[in-house]
């Protein structure tokens, strides 16, 4: 006999103690069911295929302040250097790195201003014929850009008529799937979709489309650009570390700036995502270790009550298993208060932070396998001292008295 009516009468007689621990399991399974689906969701972000060999490239920021020098001629000979260095495999220059978390970003319309049409956001690199090779990405359709197709100017009103979209892109705005070879506009300005790629993120990871990615062939010749590198594996730290005197060396009136691996930029403009991640993770474990230090010493604050009961019992018969049994479902009965409490508070929780931080909704699956782990915790806390309950001979509870 599970005993349960006795166990709630002498829980009765005891309320401050059992309420203070049901409420404890109830705040601990509503926090971390929700602080372990957001753990989930975060590394299943942190840890999201972006498209790119990350390990072999790296980027550089240069500022030009020469004026000696035609940008446009200096930069295609900076290119030209740079893909004959040692372990390089390829270099372009670009408007912005991916994944960095500092971009462009224009909707691109179906139909040319002023008509009405519908658009579809989309972040743009903008680079030349090798930039495909030097992100390590290949196309799925269609073709790359002809070397005549890039425009390379300081002029705003010269516009390249071709792009490569990512499929993502490509069937946002052709959910028939046939995005290849159709026509976009930016403004009143048409372009072509003449290649797709599978896979490749924009500058920003956070974005609510950070799949939907657009390149054009054109470098606008300005003082201040951006360079890719993408280098053979295992040679990128040495080329990094001669990067900039080979950059000097070609010219002198600049300023290399920002020198920073692929992988790196990722985890810089992810920190906070990271920081979230083992402040959650430290959360749940110290949820949990107060939770079971509080079954713990409620259970031994019980005991040293109930000396008496428990060597009455022990005198009238009762095994050393009753005793341990008796505890066990006593904490089982307060466990399930709060577990039930605690679920309803997981998922009205969870229903605010999908509202107020667009963050996805939460899965049953976590609040069903936390309620499993605070009740497993519960029983594992209450054995040592059940045991020790167990242990109270008959004679020592009557000399107590």
């Amino acid at each position: 006999m599970l005993e349960i009516k006795p166990i709630i009468n002498a829980l009765r007689r005891s309320k401050v103690g059992a309420v203070l621990l049901l409420i404890q399991i109830a705040i601990t399974t509503a926090i971390v069911s929700n602080a372990a689906f957001i753990i989930q969701d975060r590394m299943t972000y942190l840890q999201q295929d972006t498209g790119y060999p990350e390990q072999d490239i790296f980027s550089l920021s240069v500022m030009t302040y020469g004026k000696d020098r035609d940008l446009s001629q200096q930069f295609e000979e900076d290119e030209n250097m740079l893909r004959n260095l040692p372990g390089v495999v390829d270099a372009a220059i670009t408007n912005a790195v991916p994944l960095s978390g500092s971009g462009s970003a224009s909707g691109m319309g179906l139909k040319p201003a002023p008509e009405p049409g519908r658009s579809v956001r989309a972040g743009y690199l903008m680079a030349d014929d090798h930039m495909l090779n030097t992100l390590g990405v290949t196309l799925s359709e269609g073709r790359n850009f002809y070397p005549d197709d890039v425009i390379v100017t300081q002029d705003p009103n010269k516009l390249p008529k071709v792009a490569i979209a990512t499929r993502t892109f490509a069937d946002e705005a052709f959910p028939e799937g046939d995005g290849l070879g159709k026509m976009m506009y930016i403004g009143d300005r048409p372009f072509k979709i003449i290649g797709i790629v599978d896979k490749m993120k924009g500058p920003w990871l956070k974005d609510d489309r950070p799949d939907n990615v657009i390149i054009f062939p054109y470098i606008k010749a300005e003082t201040y650009q951006h360079i890719i590198i993408r280098t053979e594996p295992g040679q990128r730290a040495a080329v990094m570390q001669t990067i900039e005197d080979k950059m000097l060396a070609a010219y002198d009136k600049r300023v290399i700036t920002n020198v920073i691996a692929m992988d790196e930029d990722k985890r810089q403009y992810n920190a906070s995502d990271t920081l979230m991640l083992r402040m959650l993770m430290v959360l749940i474990v110290v949820l949990v270790a107060i939770t079971a230090l509080g079954i713990f010493g409620l259970t031994l604050f019980n005991i040293s009550k109930r000396t008496r009961q428990i060597g009455t019992r022990r005198a009238l018969g009762a095994r050393k298993s009753d005793i341990i049994r008796y505890f066990m479902v006593e904490n089982t009965l307060i466990c399930a208060g709060g577990l039930l409490l605690g679920c309803t508070a997981a998922i009205l929780m969870g229903q605010q932070l999908l509202q107020r931080f667009s963050l996805p909704a939460l899965e049953m699956q976590y609040v069903a396998g936390t309620a499993l782990m605070v009740l497993v915790m519960t029983l594992l806390a209450v054995i040592f001292p059940a045991r020790r309950a167990a242990q109270i001979s008959p004679s020592v509870a009557t000399r107590s008295i």
